[in-house]
């Protein structure tokens, strides 16, 4: 079918509004890298700011390398993973995309094993065990079933795939924007000294679930948006 004048205008729309889209992802992705992975390379977690480091600072050694290693592998799947997407990376340089994507897949699983050994000594407890651990599990199933496809050559369940193991990556950025959103809608309804402290005590057991599971519903929704292959429920 020939593209009538009419419908150019409309791709030229959707082409720019995804280039901000990604752009926006890149940035916040960018921004959460250095705010979260590189104070930890610095020092110890007792002298690192943030109340994660401080509660993860007296736990065993295995605890706190496995902490550290969560931050780090998560962080560099974070920095590398929208350039996945890029299609211009794809089509040109397939050999680097291939590259990003065995580092990308490699920090996962790393980060996931980590984030599996840190749940039972989160600070939100049991909601923060299993909200946490099933996060690290679906993220490293969907990455490895990402992986499996390409090898089959099925790139398009390989790019559905891929979108769903970065929505949950993309949890890192989602996790604090939701928290700082719970703590602000408290602020007005909360008195003392250490309104901060008790407003965030308060948001943060809900972040274990809300910072992924609405990336998901997102991720599958663009998925069909896409024409990709959508999960399907059997019975």
């Amino acid at each position: 079918m020939l593209e009538t004048v009419t419908d150019r205008p409309a791709r030229r729309r959707v082409r720019r509004t995804t280039r901000w889209g990604w752009a926006c992802i890149v940035l916040s992705s960018l921004a959460i890298v250095a705010y979260a992975p590189v104070p930890y390379l610095t020092g110890p977690l007792a002298e690192s700011p943030g109340a994660l480091a401080h509660a993860y600072a007296g736990q065993p050694v295995v605890v706190r390398v496995a902490f550290v290693a969560h931050v780090v592998f998560g962080g560099l799947a974070l920095l590398l993973g929208p350039w996945q997407f890029a299609r211009w990376l794809r089509t040109r340089h397939p050999s680097a995309h291939r590259a990003i994507g065995w580092t990308t897949t490699t920090c996962i699983v790393a980060a996931s094993a980590a984030a599996l050994v840190v749940a039972p000594f989160n600070t939100a407890g049991m909601v923060g065990f299993f909200g946490f651990g099933a996060l690290a599990v679906l993220w490293a199933y969907g990455t490895v079933r990402a992986v499996r496809a390409a090898r089959r050559r099925e790139y398009a369940v390989h790019q559905a795939w891929m979108i769903r193991s970065f929505a949950l990556t993309y949890a890192a950025v989602t996790l604090r924007l939701w928290l700082i959103l719970l703590i602000l809608v408290q602020v007005p309804f909360l008195s003392g000294a250490d309104v901060g402290q008790v407003a965030q005590a308060n948001a943060y057991p809900a972040v274990p679930f809300l910072a992924w599971l609405p990336n998901l519903v997102v991720a599958e929704l663009m998925i069909r948006r896409r024409g990709l292959p959508g999960l399907r429920m059997t019975y």
